[in-house]
């Protein structure tokens, strides 16, 4: 699998150069060097960073990154550019470091004689087994400006759906975390104060009042410390679990389930699968080939398990929609109108069809979401902080009443 490696070399002009370049081994890195006319002076493996400052800084080639590069590769395919003269403009202009070098690699085995499907396949952490393989029938249909155009716009569709199930789950979490943090304060600072104060004037005190008053010892004790303890615990044993193959389907299967995203979910899957068998099958990719690849970038392993299986008997001779319907996994209609484009012979465009309209549905059900869940926080928060305030002034309110 190819790394990252960091170099310095002299030019034939005397000067000294750096730079990074995604290769193989140190052999490697010095051939293309050679390539380039610069002697390598020093080689070594980029120190790699942990993961969140990897994100943090953005150390990997990200999505808008790879559909700038793709639309701007296409348009001068179009205009008649080599490809080697394409692969050097572009591997000098784009912004990103990582897909800077990986572009001057791949330059320099296409002019070693690698197609350029062949170049790409070399840096699975940039170009994906989907680009890989459109690029690959691109290439031998001799359409690669076509599908190039065509990849493009299907980052950008699948970009957008990924913002979409961000935008949902991002949400409701803030609010969510604000809300508790909002009710801990109170909680663990506010009330204590209160507490001070009733603890003098003695005298029984209202049912309410007793029960926050328990809450807030609770948690300014042993017992925050012991939720919060709980909470990481929780969070750790999920990730975990999640690391596994096992654990990968069994959570998934859950969030198939759930009451509310559950159905946001499985509408993803199915606007996920459809764009990307759609895409790969009109690129002219064996339908094979395709299923393969859309379970493998499918993203939940339901999905992935159940497409296998599709897979499986479709090489056995059996329709593309006879096996998605003995899954259960996607919904009737899908199935449906799968069935419908075979018969057609125009599978590809009615998966498009599918996936407009599935998009149209997340953006729907992403809406609902957002109306239904916002209203419901705002009522769960004002009426636990109403509620804790009432508490804390019914002893107020019945001193008043002695009083008089």
């Amino acid at each position: 699998m190819a790394e990252v490696f960091q170099w310095s070399g002299r030019t034939s002009k005397g000067t000294i150069e750096s730079g990074e370049i995604s290769a193989d081994s140190k052999d490697d890195v010095a051939s293309q060097l050679r390539k380039r006319n610069i002697v390598p002076t020093a080689i070594n493996p980029k120190a790699k960073k942990s993961a969140f400052f990897s994100m943090s800084l953005g150390g990997r080639v990200k999505d808008k990154d790879i559909v700038v590069f793709t639309r701007q590769f296409a348009t001068m395919i179009d205009a008649g550019l080599p490809l080697v003269q394409a692969l050097d403009i572009l591997s000098t202009q784009v912004e990103n470091k990582l897909l800077a070098s990986t572009l001057a690699t791949i330059k320099g085995d296409v002019e070693g004689g690698s197609t350029y499907a062949d170049a790409l396949r070399k840096h699975p952490r940039v170009f994906n087994e989907l680009y890989v393989n459109m690029v690959a029938a691109g290439e031998s249909g001799g359409i690669l400006d076509t599908i190039l155009n065509r990849l493009a716009t299907y980052i950008e569709k699948a970009m957008k759906l990924k913002k979409k199930v961000k935008g949902a789950m991002i949400y409701p979490l803030v609010v969510s975390t604000i809300a508790v943090l909002v009710i801990a304060i109170i909680m663990v600072f506010v009330v204590p104060t209160f507490s001070k104060m009733f603890a003098t004037l003695g005298g029984e005190l209202p049912v309410p009042t007793k029960l926050i008053m328990g809450m807030s010892n609770f948690l300014a004790g042993w017992g925050g410390f012991i939720l919060l303890m709980l909470s990481i615990g929780f969070i750790i044993l999920y990730t975990q679990i999640r690391r596994t193959e096992k654990g990968k389907a069994v959570t998934d299967k859950i969030s198939l389930r759930l009451p509310i995203f559950g159905i946001l979910i499985r509408k993803v899957a199915v606007a996920k699968f459809t764009r990307t068998l759609g895409t790969l099958i009109s690129s002219g990719v064996p339908i094979l080939d395709g299923l393969s690849i859309t379970a493998k970038t499918a993203g939940n392993k339901v999905i992935e398990y159940a497409v296998m299986d599709v897979r499986s008997a479709v090489s056995e001779g059996k329709t593309l929609a006879e096996p998605l319907t003995k899954s259960k996994v996607f919904p009737p209609m899908v199935n449906h109108m799968i069935a419908v484009g075979e018969s057609t012979g125009a599978l590809d465009a009615m998966l498009s069809k599918i996936a407009d309209f599935y998009d149209d549905e997340v953006d729907n059900a992403v809406a609902n979401l957002t109306a239904m869940m916002e209203p419901m926080l705002m009522v769960f928060l004002g009426g636990t902080v109403g509620f804790i305030v009432v508490a804390m002034y019914l002893p107020i309110f019945k001193l008043i009443t002695l009083i008089k």
